[in-house]
């Protein structure tokens, strides 16, 4: 690996724009998600042999169905209104960095039951995600989640437990937080009551309304990826080299980031990263071209149909931007406060460069 440089120079404030925005979707395996919006499909490129799964589970109406389609399928929030109850299971399947399947289960079907064989739905889970609406009453949620996390432990203790509390948009800023830290509060004494202590618990306040429902999904899916500490550490050289306030590693199909710098998360950041990317995909469905897998890099270099997608937008809300593809799925985002940053896009390109190679290597290698 090239060492990355620094850099120093104060810069200009400009916008540029570089190279093919050829950023695109794949092709699922067990639904149709992608094909219905004329997405262009590539085949998998070793992203490794890691295929996680995860259920989404909850009570009946809380929002489950809804977030599935919001995040996975493009689907526009108000539109989820019109969404039919799920009586079976829902699977939708992604490839992307490493493939994985999210299983929606119906609320008003209690899976625990010795009836059903657990193993078949249970087993190879990485991670559930409990929805709970925020706006109805949540006793009852919070004891069949209880009794699931309970019940779970012990046959399969390497699940992962992420509770949404969601709908959280439509609630009073006072009685919102009172609402997420009572709900937080009864699931710890209730888990603390049956006898486990320190849970694989994690809480996040969502709504598909805004961002907060692909943060939040962010943070679960990178609890799965096993490589995330080697991502952290080079995306940290990489921030500190380039001297970006945050930066990120999305998959651009679903915005939802792998990996981040190990700074504070900066909401604001994340939003503009996401609608820049809606951006890039929107002129990708309109210009991109397929691409030749076999090429060597010398070739590719050749090659302008070959080059991965470039951007770079400056004075975006008091930010700039800068977008490198990394692959077919994956797109670094540098954010950036500095006003004058087109002067060393120079060295910017050079260290971003370093850094893609260092990661399709380490993607390669699964």
């Amino acid at each position: 690996m090239s060492p990355i440089a620094s850099t120093s120079q104060p810069t200009q404030n400009h916008a540029v724009k570089t190279g093919p925005p050829t950023i695109a979707a794949t092709e699922e395996t067990d639904s149709d998600f992608g094909k219905a919006n004329g997405d262009i499909h590539y085949p998998p490129m070793g992203f490794g042999k890691h295929k996680p799964r995860m259920l989404l589970m909850g009570m009946k109406k809380s929002g489950k169905s809804s977030i599935s389609n919001v995040v996975f399928r493009k689907m526009a929030p108000h539109e989820t209104l019109f969404l039919e109850a799920t009586t079976t299971i829902s699977k939708e399947s992604m490839q992307s960095f490493m493939d994985f399947q999210i299983w929606d289960l119906p609320g008003q079907i209690d899976y625990l039951d010795g009836s059903f064989d657990a193993d078949s739905i249970f087993n190879g889970v990485g991670g559930i995600i409990w929805v709970i609406d925020a706006q109805d009453n949540y006793n009852e949620p919070i004891g069949r989640l209880s009794d699931a996390v309970l019940q779970l432990s012990e046959s399969y203790p390497d699940i992962k437990y992420s509770i949404f509390i969601h709908k959280t948009d439509s609630l009073a800023q006072d009685y919102r937080a009172d609402t997420i830290r009572d709900v937080m509060q009864r699931i710890s004494d209730e888990l603390f009551d049956n006898g486990l202590e320190n849970p694989p618990v994690s809480y996040y306040p969502t709504s598909i309304f805004d961002h907060s429902i692909f943060e939040a999904f962010s943070k679960v899916i990178q609890g799965l990826v096993p490589q995330l500490p080697t991502y952290e550490a080079l995306l940290d050289t990489v921030a500190a080299s380039c001297r970006f306030q945050k930066v990120y590693i999305f998959d651009v199909m679903s915005k939802v980031y792998i990996a981040s710098d190990t700074t504070p998360s900066d909401l604001s950041a994340y939003e503009l990263c996401s609608d820049f990317i809606n951006a890039i995909m929107d002129i990708s469905d309109m210009y991109s071209w397929d691409r030749k897998q076999d090429q060597s890099p010398s070739e590719r270099g050749k090659d302008i149909t070959a080059q991965t997608a470039e951007s770079m937008v400056a004075s975006a809300r008091g930010y700039s931007l800068y977008l490198r593809e990394i692959n077919a799925f994956l797109a670094f985002i540098g954010v950036s406060k500095e006003q004058n940053f087109q002067q060393e896009k120079a060295m910017v390109d050079y260290n971003i460069q370093t850094f893609q190679d260092t990661m399709i290597r380490v993607l390669e290698r699964g």
